[in-house]
């Protein structure tokens, strides 16, 4: 049996109506939603109002779809390690707020639980709210800061992304495990739409969090990042974080800091999160020690990507040069998949995606949900069609059949991972 859908008084109480049946979106269609393809809401879940929207659902009696006219749309945030299946479904009305960067994943109510259209993509439990204990995160912080004092990103870590925004790298920093971000850039050289650091004044959305404002120097980084690759558990430096710019624009602090680490441990792994735009500089990264790169991308289409990240000063083919200097050095290689139902999913973008595997030998695709309005980003990006889709299980299921190596995941794998058992969750649905 289908979930009911979801609605809201806009009073931050939620109903459900048993009269309709849920449904979900894919690109800028509202479709009913396989049975089999809907999951309790996980452990640390969110439910939205989307003012100014209603739910589209389908009539229990009638079996025709109709709008929820008894308050605003509802969707999910769903957590990380999760992907969403589809999108909350609903109709705008023109005077509707623009919705804020999160994920809108559709959601329902069935037996007395929240359900979602989702795959647990990764096991990893590295961002699950029951890992996070708030007294020895405020300790752990409250130690770095102190043995840190002068260090401006600690500084940075702790007092504004660990205790201001709650970063869940930044707060795994704060207990000593995992992987350590590591923000190193001010400025970028893409201009994304929906940037989650830095949205211009006369933008309708602002920005979830404050862009880092100075350029840290090779030795602030080398002072907490060797400490905590000698004693964390399953150890990773990650450049390239949510509260910064583009890291390859300040690749020489990046190598140089790269260099003077090795030289007091080889222990764990080096990452780097980017937009892929500098091939040379990660070329020159590999060469001092970069062990891993992940390139974020909304599509393996050029025609796709180029609206959303109005590069300055790179192509769209620089994303796969990049991907294969690492790989040419034995390095491993993601893509940070911003997937939205409707269009991930399309046979064009399936088409495109295969090809992008096969000519850089991408090591792992973390299937991301996408945190933006998606009648926004469709209309920003000028999409009015999206062409035939085949379903997100489905094209996840064609690729895993035919890059068996493939890994899938959410989150940047450590080092004993990578060389060690690692298990491709897929094989389990």
């Amino acid at each position: 049996m289908s979930p009911f859908i979801l609605y809201s008084d806009g009073n931050g109480n939620i109903f459900e109506d048993t009269s309709l049946y849920a449904t979900g979106r894919s690109g800028w269609d509202a479709l009913p939603i396989p049975e089999d393809e809907w999951i309790e809401l996980p452990e640390g879940g969110n439910l939205y109002e989307l003012p100014g929207r209603r739910g589209i659902g389908i009539d229990v009696e009638t079996g025709e779809m109709r709008l929820c006219e008894k308050g605003w749309a509802v969707a999910a945030f769903i957590p990380p390690a999760h992907t969403g299946l589809y999108m909350a479904a609903y109709e705008t009305a023109p005077d509707a707020p623009t919705l804020p960067l999160f994920c809108y994943t559709a959601a329902g109510w069935l037996d007395d639980q929240f359900y979602v259209p989702a795959v647990r993509i990764e096991q990893d439990i590295r961002q699950e709210c029951a890992g996070y204990d708030e007294e020895e995160i405020a300790s752990g912080a409250a130690h770095l800061l102190k043995t840190y004092p002068n260090n401006r990103l600690v500084q940075h870590l702790m007092n504004n992304c660990c205790n201001t925004y709650h970063c869940p790298a930044a707060r795994n920093l704060s207990l000593g495990r995992w992987e350590c971000p590591v923000p190193s850039s001010p400025a970028c050289n893409a201009n994304c739409i929906g940037c989650i650091s830095f949205q211009p004044l006369e933008e309708t959305i602002v920005s979830t969090q404050d862009r880092l404002t100075f350029k840290p120097t090779p030795e602030e980084i080398v002072e907490f990042t060797v400490p905590h690759l000698e004693t964390a558990p399953f150890p990773i430096i990650s450049f390239g974080q949510g509260c910064e710019g583009e890291p390859l624009l300040m690749w020489e602090a990046i190598r140089d800091a790269i260099v003077e680490i090795r030289k007091h441990t080889l222990k764990g792994s080096i990452n780097i999160n980017t937009n892929g735009s500098k091939p040379d500089a990660v070329r020159a990264l590999c060469e001092a020690g970069l062990n891993s790169i992940r390139v974020s991308t909304n599509s393996a289409r050029e025609k796709i990507y180029t609206p959303y990240y109005r590069p300055n000063n790179y192509v769209f083919e620089d994303l796969a040069e990049s991907l294969k200097i690492v790989r040419s050095y034995g390095g491993w290689t993601s893509i940070n998949y911003f997937v939205f139902p409707g269009m991930t999913d399309s046979v064009e973008e399936y088409e495109a995606l295969r090809k992008l595997i096969r000519d850089t030998g991408l090591c792992m695709i973390q299937w991301r949900n996408f945190n933006i309005d998606p009648d926004w980003y469709m209309g920003k990006i000028g999409v009015t069609e999206t062409g035939e889709c085949m379903g997100l299980k489905q094209m996840m299921e064609l690729i895993h059949e035919e890059f068996p190596n493939l890994k899938f995941g959410y989150f940047n794998p450590s080092m004993e991972r990578i060389k060690g058992n690692f298990e491709n969750d897929f094989a389990h649905w």
